[in-house]
């Protein structure tokens, strides 16, 4: 297994997780042009984001994961977000998302400057909830507010 910075090579593969796991997780189809600007942009530029990608021992695109980065003046430090999870069902429950998460987990902590890492995940999503636990995360007290200007 080998987990690695994903590139351009990888767009596709991105893509059709991202698309797959919003159709999986909150019954929603992504706008193509929309995905596809997105995670190019992500790409291109890493202040917006880094993805990571999971291999299996053939080679084969497991699954992934995306860093963003938020600043807290609270803390005096960056909190890492972990966004864009996915791993292709055919690959779960082999352990492959704890690998991504440790990556993330050790990356961040070798930073130097990140004070926790964190994720929002979907209310009724309680197998992503039970993993994220297992994994060590703790579930806040806040909730999540957005005004979405995308649609």
């Amino acid at each position: 297994m080998i987990i690695r910075k994903g590139n351009f090579q990888d767009k596709k593969f991105i893509i059709a997780s991202n698309q797959a796991m919003a159709i999986e997780t909150e019954q929603k189809v992504l706008q193509e042009d929309a995905i596809r600007s997105g995670v190019e942009a992500v790409l291109n530029d890493d202040s917006k984001g880094t993805y990571f990608i999971v291999e299996n021992n053939k080679g084969q695109n497991c699954g992934q994961l995306m860093i963003t980065k938020e600043w807290s003046d609270w803390r005096n430090g960056t909190f890492w977000w972990i966004q864009s999870v996915y791993i292709k069902p055919q690959f779960r429950r082999q352990g492959l998302y704890r690998h991504l998460h440790e990556e993330a987990k050790r990356l961040a902590k070798l930073d130097g400057n990140v004070c926790g890492i964190r994720l929002y995940v979907e209310s009724e999503n309680y197998a992503a909830k039970k993993v994220y636990a297992h994994m060590g995360m703790n579930e806040t007290n806040y909730q999540f507010f957005e005004e979405d200007w995308s649609q």
